[in-house]
């Protein structure tokens, strides 16, 4: 199991989606207040969908509290000022991917002290950023590639003529 950590989210529609994302693959869901929203916020809820009873969402008032419970992890931080690819990364079952705020990412001072577990998704010169959803989806699904997509279903019904 992986564990996805929002800090500060600001946006109810993307924690919405990332819950969704969550609750799909059977990832923890951390979120570090303050959120920009209540965490009841019906935007929140109808991006999340009925899939709500599938997640297992833990709170933190702040970064420090977080990993005082969370001792020992192996945590990566997700920034654009990565010096390395989301996919070098090797994950293994247990890790902790960070992602911060929209508008400003992750504190700098855990990026200054953990270079080497910073990684960034590639873009094309000139683009900032992708929306926090989808950056969440495309880095936990590497790392559930990684992982052998343990305890998920690899093959839908197919339909028969």
């Amino acid at each position: 199991m992986l564990h996805i950590v929002l800090v500060e989210p600001e946006i109810p529609q993307n924690t919405g989606n990332i819950a969704r994302t969550c609750a799909a693959t059977g990832c923890v869901l951390h979120l570090v207040e303050p959120l920009g929203f209540a965490i009841d916020d019906k935007r929140m809820k109808r991006a999340g969908l009925d899939y709500w009873h599938l997640l297992d969402v833990r709170m933190y008032k702040n970064l420090d509290e977080f990993f005082a419970r969370n001792p020992g992890g192996r945590y990566f931080y997700a920034t654009t000022k990565a010096p390395h690819a989301y996919h070098e990364a090797a994950y293994r079952d247990g890790d902790y991917l960070l992602f911060g705020k929209e508008t400003k990412g992750l504190p700098e001072s855990l990026l200054v002290a953990h270079p080497e577990r910073c990684v960034r998704i590639p873009m094309r010169e000139g683009a900032r950023s992708l929306n926090l959803s989808n950056s969440v989806a495309v880095i936990v699904f590497e790392a559930l590639r990684q992982t052998g997509f343990e305890n998920l279903r690899l093959a839908g019904p197919f339909p028969q003529e």
